[in-house]
């Protein structure tokens, strides 16, 4: 699978799974969120690496989701973590 951007994997979150996610709506898609991120933090306190990786990408597509139905692009919400304005190296 070839390396895709955040803005594409938003986009493909959109196209896959938008008109049921804005069914859904933000409290209940928020709720999903959630759920994933106990299980990642379920999975961080073991030692299955794989699960790890899983649980990161389920967090990262929900937030996507919840991103998409507030009309919210990720890749403009971490410009602000660019550039030599933060004073690291």
């Amino acid at each position: 699978m070839p390396d895709m951007t955040l803005q594409e994997f938003q986009s493909l979150i959109e196209k896959l799974y938008g008109a049921r996610d804005r069914e859904r709506g933000t409290a209940k898609t928020f709720m999903w969120f959630i759920e994933e991120v106990g299980e990642l933090a379920t999975a961080l306190a073991g030692d299955d690496q794989e699960n790890k990786v899983e649980e990161f990408g389920d967090v990262l597509a929900w937030l996507c989701t919840l991103a998409n139905i507030n009309g919210v692009d990720l890749t403009e919400s971490i410009q602000k973590y660019q550039g030599d304005h933060l004073g690291y190296k």
